[in-house]
């Protein structure tokens, strides 16, 4: 195959770098106005089918009244409640509601005389305005609406989920636009400090932006058949960055390599992609394998960011190794043009086998076990903290505190007897006869009451002859523990009649249960996966053992760090935040699938190197040292050039944006540092010749199925 491609690169280069143009103009037009199309917000984590879902569908089949809590309006006109200019300003805002078609019902204290829409010191009020069940599609454009016909009255503002989700994905366009501003000027300057030289430090960024372009296209194709989370952009535009620099780096610089060993273009284009081309394929391969397990769960978040993550993938591969390649066979020797003489230099120009880099990995390897035991123990002392993880789910405080929806949900916290959308709603399917289920739903009642986790329960309401509701007041915040054994407790009481329970923390505890009851088997896809495209690169079983159990130490660093940061607020202000309390539930999962992929991604890079110099008859320890020493430089550059373009997402003023940047950024540079330039080489030291052992099927398949060179040139590589 990668013949085939270097032929195509060699002979029709101009024709594919025409076509490569062509084909980004069409996925632009085609693909950018799906930053404006994707929605997010709670429907992204509820998981289908749980009970909490049965429960809200039967509230609206029943009622026709989506069950959420709606738009919640607080009324502040700096006069009491009883005071005729806060009532003229209520009625201002449940006229609006009541004018909108997509409204059900509105709530207000002087109709209901409910004291709960009255903060404690009868100084605010809300008005709840409820939205009809059948109009979902709708609610979107209905907080539009309200919010302009609102706009400039600094007496109202707005919340409830679905101001949330209106003002998460405005949030995620201008936390996009902001990302990209400030992450490809410091990504251009690196690159050149890197390069030395304008062009080649162009390449990068300019493949960079095709793959996100590709992706984007990809996108929109995708959401025209199921529905995309908005927060899949925040994955497409910061990954597609990084694994296309990764890439270009990779094939700029051994491009770069190969022509000061032999200026023979066409040679050069074979080698560079029968080795770095072979490595990136591996790496796409790995990658891909960890993205798609998030597949295996139900919320649409997660499937979003695997479809998005298989996209970015494969868009990334296909650049790399047909785009790339045909500008490199354009440019030839002109890649360093515009770089005076004294600053050219190679990434992985040869060196003195003395060099940095094979001085460290010979230094590491002399002392090993040290080293090992050092490095493995650093990295296990800071997952400790992950021992104490707690998690949370999105909502108003993932916002910041400048939006309407987040200051509306502390102040009903902080200020009223209960909020709205933290109460524990019982559904109680009692058939037949109405009379007849009373005495079991006061019973009911009754029981509930007694829970200690109940603060207060409304009595049951037939919402239809079938169908009763009972609304509980939890006596702590909504997604605390004692909250969550609240759901668990009412579900747990048995009787003749079928009780579901919904609200915001019953949803929380079905998200909780669904990802925990479906990681083993994902984390059993992504090592399966990792082990297979290991094995097949190296013929090893050692070694995609030991590089499963590197990544799982880089894991637990990463979300040690996180739960310093952003649960117990240690350096939160940094990052333009505070202490969360909790980190959010979805993040260990796709952190566990995006770090272990990129891990494995750098790991293939350096064991590419290693496997290389053994193969054309250098000793084990040897191979090792020039392993590190070639890749030293290149993957250490690429690392950093990553940690850039995910890091970006930490600037995002959504907190769950910030966790994913942060960890991700985290992951990529323990990798590189800690467990690449020490514990790998350590490790491979120890184990000597072990390192290669695979049992006898296992052998047969590498050498079946196996991935080589396959026809490369000879490779220039030091023999000890």
């Amino acid at each position: 195959m990668m013949d085939l491609i270097a032929r195509l690169a060699n002979r029709h280069g101009r024709v594919m770098v025409l076509c490569a143009v062509v084909v980004a103009a069409v996925a632009a037009f085609i693909g950018a106005p799906v930053v404006t199309t994707l929605t997010g917000g709670n429907p992204d984590f509820v998981t289908p089918g749980s009970g909490s879902v049965r429960a809200d569908d039967r509230i609206g089949a029943a009622t026709g009244i989506q069950s959420d809590g709606g738009i919640i309006a607080l009324v502040d006109t700096g006069a009491p409640v009883d005071d005729p200019r806060t009532r003229a300003e209520v009625d201002k805002v449940a006229g609006l509601m009541a004018e909108d078609p997509t409204f059900a019902d509105v709530l207000t204290y002087y109709r209901t005389q409910d004291k709960n829409l009255v903060s404690n010191d009868g100084q605010r009020t809300i008005v709840v305005g409820r939205l009809k069940d059948s109009a979902e599609d709708h609610y979107q454009d209905a907080v539009d609406r309200l919010s302009d016909r609102l706009d400039g009255d600094a007496a109202v503002k707005l919340g409830g989920s679905e101001v949330v989700g209106n003002q998460v994905v405005s949030t995620v366009q201008h936390d996009l636009e902001r990302a990209e501003l400030l992450a490809f000027p410091v990504l251009f300057l690196l690159s050149l400090w890197i390069f030395r030289s304008l062009v080649a430090s162009a390449l990068p960024l300019v493949i960079g932006g095709l793959n996100v372009v590709l992706t984007l296209f990809g996108l929109r194709v995708v959401d025209q058949f199921t529905p995309m989370s908005i927060f899949s952009l925040n994955l497409v535009t910061a990954l597609g960055l990084g694994l296309a620099i990764d890439y270009s780096l990779l094939i700029v610089s051994r491009f770069r390599s190969e022509m000061t060993v032999e200026p023979d273009i066409d040679r050069a284009i074979r080698v560079t992609l029968h080795t770095a081309g072979r490595t990136i394929l591996f790496s796409s391969l790995t990658v891909s394998a960890a993205m798609a397990s998030l597949f295996v769960f139900r919320q649409r978040f997660l499937y979003s960011m695997a479809v998005g993550g298989l996209l970015v993938s494969a868009s990334a591969l296909l650049v790399a190794l047909l785009v790339l390649p045909a500008m490199l066979r354009l440019l030839g020797r002109h890649i360093d043009f515009l770089a005076p003489a004294r600053f050219r230099r190679s990434l992985e120009a040869p060196e003195n086998t003395d060099g940095g880099w094979f001085a460290l990995a010979r230094g590491v390897m002399r002392r090993a076990p040290l080293v090992a035991i050092g490095a493995g123990a650093l990295l296990v002392l800071l997952g400790l903290p992950f021992l104490k993880v707690a998690f949370t789910t999105v909502g108003p405080s993932s916002l910041p505190t400048s939006t309407s929806s987040r200051s509306v949900a502390d102040t009903l916290r902080a200020d009223f007897p209960a909020d709205p959308l933290e109460s524990v709603q019982v559904v109680v399917a009692a058939g037949g006869d109405t009379a007849g289920a009373q005495p079991r739903m006061d019973a009911l009642r009754d029981r509930i009451a007694a829970l200690p986790g109940a603060a207060a329960v409304t009595p049951a309401v037939a919402l239809n002859a079938d169908t009763w509701l009972l609304q509980v007041t939890p006596r702590e915040p909504g997604l605390s523990g004692e909250s969550q054994t609240l759901v668990k407790d009412v579900r747990a009481l048995s009787g003749p009649d079928e009780v579901l329970v919904g609200g915001q923390t019953a949803t929380f505890v079905d998200l909780q249960d669904s990802l925990t009851g479906r990681l083993p088997a994902a984390a059993l896809i992504v090592f399966l996966t990792s082990m297979l495209v290991l094995l097949l690169m190296t013929g090893s079983l050692v070694l995609p053992l030991k590089a499963v159990l590197m990544n799982l130490l880089t894991l637990a660093a990463t979300f040690g760090i996180l739960v310093f940061v952003f649960q117990w607020g240690h350096g939160a202000g940094l990052f333009g935040t505070e202490a969360q309390n909790a980190l959010d539930a979805t993040q260990p999962v796709l952190l566990f699938a995006m770090v272990f992929g990129l891990s494995t991604d750098y790991g293939v890079f350096l064991l590419a190197r290693i496997k290389e110099a053994r193969d054309a008859g250098v000793g084990e320890a040897e191979s090792v040292a020039q392993g590190l020493g070639r890749t030293g430089r290149v993957v250490t550059a690429a690392a950093v050039l990553f940690c850039v373009a995910l890091g970006a997402l930490a600037t995002s003023e959504i907190v769950f944006i910030k966790e994913l940047g942060l960890g991700t950024a985290l992951g990529v540079l323990l990798d590189a540092t800690i467990v690449r330039a020490l514990l790998v080489p350590s490790l491979m030291r120890l184990l000597g010749q072990w390192n290669w052992w695979a049992p006898a099927p296992l052998r047969w398949l590498y050498e079946r199925f196996g991935l080589r060179e396959g026809g490369a040139p000879p490779l220039a590589v030091e023999k000890s």
